[in-house]
């Protein structure tokens, strides 16, 4: 149990609706916890308090500090932690067909999404070259399609889930009485970046609820998903909370400037020459010796965390773009003359890797007569969505002549000798050949390594991106279900619908691994996590002669000050306030992020 401040233990003697607000590292959701604990020991039988978080990785890191706090065993009973999305969707699920959705509905997860929106998005450029206006036409086209695929196919969206849910608790009094009975407190984690949507199902439920709100307003990133400034106000507005303000309070931190640079940031001004805790390194703006660098600084970094003796150590590299993610990923993983590799683990888009492993789980299935056919939609399903939200024209592209590739073929004719079809028919063909040995690990990578040594260029792509899954490290379960679809038939008869149901319970599993060692993400991810050091290291700028041609990954869109950076602060200033013990900012020579400018320390 830690030392609870006079804030804290007013906190806990409070009753009904609260607002607690603080800043990164001030124990906003530890005191959640011990309020949750107290709170349960009144409840009646059967129900729970609930947690809600937004990622997965942080109702993950809510369960650990649940353990460590010494909650105990029946309390931990009484408080069930989830995503808002794994929420709502149970509502869906079950009631769904009160708002005119089909009895029977089914999960689009975001790689389905991708490819559902993909006719709807190769209408526009890329998002960066997109106007704010244009964005707003893509961003309605693409909810209307939401929208039809849910009422009449039956097909859910996570970003419609909120809209249907909010009718639902909004049109019924006894679904609200139902979630007040099972769930008479709901703790709202990073309250500030709820949606309009997602706040109007709180509001509702609100009625019946007591709700605990737990924000900073100042960790305020998701502006462009809908997040609002107004969202604290429109609490206070509606439930008359009780609040409390734990800003000052710094426990992730202590002993450092961390806290206090990362406030700095927020204000533009610097008020101190030198932070203890946070170090600058500037490096020559090109590929080799940026990467250099950040390989040098991480290897420091690694070597202070064994020094100190601590088992379990975490140095995160945050990135500002998810290309820079997988950039950063596969130079660390090759070793280089004067230093060796990095063992890592990367938090990659996985739209990409998990279309891959799709279609090399059609292909487990060695379909005489359909084989060819659903390998080909699978390949151009991988082109369309592996982008996500942002699909290359090259791509869009590709799927599309692979498509009209096959469709050429003339009745009783072959496809032409130099068609795209004839590698994929050829390698098709090989797997379906193979002698597979009913052991899914082996024949998993056995596929795989066939994929990567074949012809066909297009399925050496799904290999390479197959490789960043691991599929079969992904749980028991998985791999039980393909070994007894095996030995129920002889075969893999349903690889590819078990594969593609275990992604869809990953995206609402609360359990997993705590992240250990070193880590890469892009800094959106690290929202609600803390690690012991944290390495920020941003794109650099290509220069022509002496004058920058452009200027990408950089944390500030091409490095240039302007009146809407508010946003870039809160994001750099939330990457800053993860470490525990040292932030290292990496910032290219000649052209630093601006936000470390006039007043830099």
């Amino acid at each position: 149990m830690v030392d609870l401040t006079k804030t804290q233990n007013e906190i806990l003697g409070a009753a009904g609706p609260l607002l607690i607000r603080g800043g990164p590292g001030s124990r906003k959701t530890t005191i959640a916890i011990l309020k949750a604990a107290q709170q349960s020991t009144v409840l009646r039988p059967a129900q729970c308090i609930l947690f809600l978080s937004f990622a997965r990785a942080t109702v993950a890191r809510i369960i650990e500090t649940i353990e460590e706090e010494g909650v105990s065993p029946t309390a931990k009973q009484r408080i069930e932690v989830d995503t808002y999305h794994a929420f709502f969707w149970r509502i869906l699920r079950t009631h769904g067909y009160l708002v005119g959705l089909p009895r029977r509905v089914t999960l689009v997860t975001p790689p389905n999404e991708a490819i559902a929106l993909a006719a709807i998005r190769r209408k526009y450029k890329s998002n960066s070259k997109l106007s704010e206006d244009e964005r707003k036409r893509r961003r309605q086209s693409e909810d209307v399609e939401r929208i039809r695929l849910a009422q009449q196919e039956g097909r859910i969206c996570f970003d419609v889930f909120a809209h249907f849910v909010g009718a639902l608790v909004k049109g019924s009094k006894k679904i609200r009485s139902m979630i007040a009975t099972a769930f008479p407190i709901i703790i709202l984690d990073e309250f500030q970046d709820t949606t309009a949507d997602q706040w109007s199902v709180l509001k509702a439920i609100g009625k019946h609820n007591t709700l605990i709100a737990l924000a900073d307003p100042e960790q305020r990133i998701f502006e462009f998903a809908g997040a609002e400034e107004k969202r604290l106000q429109q609490f206070r507005d509606t439930f008359h909370p009780n609040e409390f303000d734990l800003k000052s309070d710094n426990h992730r931190s202590k002993g450092t400037d961390i806290a206090k640079f990362g406030n700095d940031l927020l204000r533009g001004h610097f008020s101190q020459d030198r932070y203890v805790g946070i170090q600058f390194s500037g490096f020559e703006p090109n590929a080799n010796q940026a990467l250099a660098t950040l390989r040098g600084h991480t290897l420091q970094a690694r070597q202070r965390r064994l020094k100190a003796g601590k088992k379990n150590w975490t140095v995160a590299i945050l990135v500002p773009t998810k290309r820079m993610t997988r950039q950063v990923s596969e130079s660390l993983r090759e070793p280089t003359a004067k230093m060796p590799s990095i063992s890592h683990t990367a938090a990659v888009d996985m739209d990409g890797p998990i279309l891959a492993a799709e279609t090399i789980a059609c292909l487990l299935q060695q379909e005489a007569d359909t084989g060819l056919k659903d390998c080909i939609e699978l390949l151009c399903a991988f082109y369309r969505g592996r982008d996500g939200d942002d699909p290359g024209k090259g791509n869009l592209a590709e799927a599309d002549a692979i498509e009209k590739a096959y469709q050429k073929r003339k009745k009783g004719k072959a496809w032409p000798a130099n068609s795209v079809v004839q590698a994929i028919r050829r390698t098709v063909d090989e797997v379906q050949s193979q002698l597979l040995s009913g052991d899914p690990d082996k024949d998993w990578i056995k596929l795989r390594t066939l994929l990567d040594e074949c012809d066909c260029p297009r399925l050496r792509e799904i290999a390479e991106e197959a490789r960043s899954i691991r599929i079969l490290e992904r749980g028991q379960v998985l791999r039980q279900s393909l070994s007894q679809d095996w030995r129920a038939h002889g075969k893999y008869q349903n690889a590819l619908a078990i594969v593609r149901q275990a992604f869809v319970q990953e995206h609402f599993a609360t359990a997993g691994r705590p992240e250990r060692g070193v880590i890469i993400m892009n800094m959106h991810k690290a929202k609600g996590k803390q690690f012991d050091e944290v390495i920020i290291f941003e794109g650099w700028p290509r220069l022509a002669g002496r004058k920058i041609v452009s200027n990408p990954d950089r944390i500030v869109r091409n490095n240039i000050t302007s009146t809407n950076i508010g946003q870039d602060r809160q994001n750099l200033r939330v990457s800053v306030t993860r470490a525990r013990f040292q932030t290292t900012i990496l910032t290219p020579k000649g052209d630093p992020c601006v936000l470390l400018m006039n007043g830099k320390p």
